[in-house]
């Protein structure tokens, strides 16, 4: 006979906790998001072929959608909280697989920066890592530092799944089908997101992962509360008024300057310009997006392990470290491109992809440690630094190449802002503001 399941101390089979459901399918939502990142420096080279765009033009592109991905997220946090996270996060795939699907009939400059720009910079600013500190904080009491580890490496596994598919795509047929995939993908997961992600523990009536109820008290998750409270506000009107609290603490500022320098030298320089800088080199692209996959594939274990070592250590020092390391690795990245892949750049990508958004969990951490229940909303606005950042590094490393005919220059200035991001962060002391957090209410 075969042993009998394992039951509850009622009598009940032991059944996965709810809050363990939604984060596999706020997992997947990732990565369907995660397409679009991926593509802009797999179609640049194809955009520019066909149209004759300049490498500025479509960097001006990527840099809108990067400006809204950042200035969405704290809005996102705030909608999250006031129509729930599901209807939020359905609306945004919609967003970002219409743009990609309307990518396919442009011709003219200006129709890319609605498609790439406008329409996928919503969407994706709406799923932004915001989206997985808002399912963290809500749904887990402890273990916080893993789930957001995971839920972040779940736009390196978008990576890791589009960037091969977009890349063989984009070389034949063609680009246009390369968009498709990337819409098909955003779509795909909508019916998942609308069955199985709830908007909090009370929608099942359970508590947070790691949470008990008092003795004799209300099974009511204490997230429930402060959720409920922010959908009472006007979602603008929050997101404003913790931005102005948020301001008054010197630790905001840190993270802010931080997470700018973060994004400049991923999603801004790597993310953007790897591609077509290592064709430049006469490395095929199709080569160069399998190396930006490894990265992929790297980014998922050390976002994860990031999170791991936040739950346990100082996440002030797990910044500093990281962010010296990114640079060092810039620093030497002009040394290393060439037709062929040797094996200093395998080293440089899986260093990079250990570090890429590695930031995430502890910079997460401090947020809500020195916020308190506005610490989602809090990252939305350090998150919207880092695109800011992302969208500076994006135009600005285009101008670069088109004025100097190469990307030497801005490795070397992104590896100098990575010291000065280690400076800050290892800087970066607890505020009393982390003993009194801010409320999650409206007046």
């Amino acid at each position: 006979m075969s042993a009998p399941a394992p039951t509850t101390p009622a009598g009940r089979r032991k059944r996965i906790h709810p809050a363990w459901i939604v984060a596999a399918v706020a997992f997947l939502a990732l990565v369907g998001a995660a397409g679009f990142r991926a593509a802009p420096g797999v179609l640049m080279v194809p955009l520019q072929q066909e149209f004759g765009w300049s490498t500025t033009v479509l960097s001006a592109a990527v840099s809108i959608n990067l400006v809204l991905f950042g200035l969405t997220a704290p809005f996102a946090a705030a909608l999250m909280e006031r129509f729930g996270i599901r209807a939020v996060t359905a609306t945004a795939l919609v967003l970002i697989g219409a743009g990609s699907a309307l990518t396919v009939l442009v011709n003219q400059s200006w129709q890319i920066l609605l498609t790439w720009g406008l329409l996928i910079g919503l969407g994706t600013g709406s799923m932004a890592l915001v989206f997985a500190a808002t399912i963290a904080n809500t749904w887990f009491s402890k273990s916080r530092g893993l789930v957001i580890g995971i839920l972040t490496a779940g736009s390196a596994a978008g990576q890791l799944v589009f960037l091969p598919f977009i890349a063989m795509l984009a070389q034949d047929p063609g680009w246009r089908e390369a968009s498709l995939l990337i819409a098909a993908g955003a779509f795909a997961v909508v019916p998942l997101v609308l069955k199985f992600l709830k908007n909090s523990p009370a929608d099942v009536g359970a508590l947070p992962y790691g949470e008990t109820a008092p003795v004799g008290g209300s099974p009511v998750p204490v997230q429930a509360a402060a959720l409920d409270s922010g959908r009472s506000s006007n979602a603008a009107v929050r997101a404003l008024q913790v931005l102005k609290r948020a301001s008054k603490v010197r630790t905001f500022w840190a993270l802010v300057a931080g997470f700018a320098i973060c994004g400049a030298t991923t999603n801004g320089l790597i993310g953007t310009h790897f591609i077509p800088s290592a064709h430049d080199h006469g490395m095929p692209q199709t080569t160069a997006a399998g190396l930006l996959a490894v990265v992929g594939i790297f980014d998922i274990v050390g976002t994860i392990a990031s999170g791991w070592l936040t739950d346990r250590y100082n996440p002030r020092v797990l910044l500093a470290v990281y962010y010296q390391f990114r640079g060092i690795g810039l620093l030497v990245l002009p040394l290393l491109l060439s037709a062929t892949v040797e094996p200093s750049m395998i080293v440089f990508v899986v260093i990079y992809g250990l570090d890429w958004v590695a930031t995430v969990p502890p910079t997460a951490a401090i947020c809500r440690e020195t916020f308190g229940a506005d610490g989602s909303v809090v990252f939305g606005w350090v998150f919207a630094a880092h695109q800011l950042g992302a969208a500076a590094a994006a135009l600005g490393a285009g101008a670069i190449r088109d004025a100097t005919g190469q990307y030497t220059y801005a490795w070397f200035g992104a590896a100098a802002m990575c010291t000065i991001a280690a400076v800050i962060s290892a800087t970066i002391r607890k505020d009393k503001a982390a003993k009194e957090p801010v409320p999650a209410t409206v007046a």
